[in-house]
């Protein structure tokens, strides 16, 4: 069979991993695509670093256009990332009748729903495995795998900088902004973390998850997005006091009213799978209505990890490079005709279970204050811990946790229990999932 000429965008982490690993496992990867996979062509700025991966037995340059317009190209492997250039590229190859595999989450969870459009009436393909959760074939599972279920929930630990960061809080019982350092330090957190740390890579790759699951347009945009840098080591302390963990997780619930779609901490009970998910590591739980929960694990990130997710993509275009496009299987998992139009909700509407954290003086009548206004807005406690001050103090924590409530009358409760003298500080507060 002729081979199948890739041309690749990007020779850095996972597109050295991507060259290296398709070399390798040539021969494997032939038996199982039907056909040689070849990448022919490596654009990148970097050209000397390109000829040292590459060995320079294929062509180089530092102009990726002529790449993605080159007629001999089948495949383009779009690794820069980026809304940017990354973006013009992806269409440009679309429009030369390229099929694209790329890993660039950001990009889809905000253009794709004009990307997908573009590549179905050019009836070529876009695959992203390895853009959600690395070497984990979430993407396949949700698209393929459990497409017999009505998909109720997902929840996961997405982005592996920040389950770094938050399993060395609790292990060390560190601040946030030393163990930053640390993962900085080891390569697991860019010298810029903000997308990391505030959670906007997660919110990127639960948007993505959130449309195969539900069969909605990507909307990044009406994600709620809440990252872990306000996170105290008290509070993870105290969390695991109540028999809980703190994970930044991406949740996409389906609600009768509409669907959720947040990023935030949250406390899961300690027994869970998904709460023992330490280090850098990814783990996605989804629970269908046939299939119940199913739990995804592995490596999130990393050069030979997302490079597994890129070469799978590659060999499942490969298969289909000559299927007839409607034959295929969807981009979003649903025809693009059944692509619904359903609410997201405001955080504000969004209903679960709250750990309230509050600094206050140690006086009689405290308490009752606090659950009097608690009780007015309708929300019940499950749980509370209360402190003994430290010698010499006058002030200790009160720790609730509470059962489902609302989030906009938790909001009207800190409000008011914030503007009572006996409360002396901001209170913390963190949702709480008994998945």
């Amino acid at each position: 069979m002729k081979p199948i000429n890739v041309g690749l965008l990007g020779i850095g982490t996972v597109g050295g991993g991507t060259f290296t690993v398709l070399k390798r496992n040539e021969e494997e990867i032939t038996r199982r695509a039907g056909r040689p996979i070849r990448i022919t062509a490596v654009a990148d700025k970097n050209l000397e670093l390109a000829r040292t991966v590459t060995g320079g037995d294929v062509r180089l340059t530092d102009d990726a256009f002529s790449v993605v317009t080159d007629p001999e190209i089948d495949i383009v492997v779009e690794l820069i990332g980026g809304y940017g250039i990354a973006k013009e590229l992806v269409l440009k190859a679309i429009e030369n009748g390229k099929h694209v595999v790329t890993a660039n989450k950001a990009l889809l969870a905000v253009h794709g729903n004009e990307i997908f459009a573009a590549a179905q009436k050019k009836g070529v393909m876009v695959a992203f495995e390895a853009a959600v959760a690395g070497g984990i074939p979430i993407i396949k599972a949700l698209r393929e795998g459990l497409s017999a279920n009505r998909i109720q929930w997902i929840a996961g630990i997405i982005n592996g900088t920040t389950n770094f960061i938050l399993s060395e809080m609790r292990d060390k019982g560190l601040p946030f902004a030393e163990v930053l350092k640390e993962a900085q330090r080891l390569g697991y957190a860019e010298a810029d973390p903000t997308f990391d740390i505030e959670g906007v890579d997660a919110a990127h790759k639960a948007t993505l998850m959130a449309s195969i699951a539900f069969g909605v347009p990507v909307q990044f945009d009406k994600a709620y997005v809440e990252g872990i840098t306000k996170l105290e080591a008290a509070d993870i302390k105290y969390a695991e006091q109540l028999g809980y963990r703190i994970k930044l997780l991406g949740i996409a619930r389906r609600r009768p009213q509409g669907i959720e779609l947040r990023v935030h901490p949250t406390l899961i009970p300690e027994k869970r799978l998904i709460a023992n998910v330490e280090g850098a590591m990814n783990a996605v739980l989804v629970q269908g209505d046939a299939v119940g929960a199913t739990l995804y694990y592995g490596k999130g990130a990393g050069a030979e990890p997302t490079a597994s997710a890129v070469i799978a993509d590659l060999v499942d275009v490969t298969r289909l490079h000559t299927a007839d496009p409607e034959h295929r299987v969807p981009h979003l998992a649903f025809q693009p005709d059944q692509i619904a139009e359903v609410r997201v909700l405001p955080i504000d509407e969004v209903e679960t279970s709250y750990y309230l954290r509050l600094r206050v003086l140690d006086k009689p009548g405290v308490l009752a204050d606090i659950t009097r206004i608690l009780a007015d807005q309708s929300i019940s406690i499950d749980a509370m811990l209360q402190r003994e001050p430290e010698e010499g103090e006058s002030q200790t924590d009160i720790i609730i946790l509470t059962h489902l409530t609302i989030e906009g009358n938790v909001d009207t409760a800190i409000a008011k229990i914030e503007s009572l003298d006996s409360v002396t500080g901001q209170v913390t507060r963190l949702r709480l999932e008994n998945l």
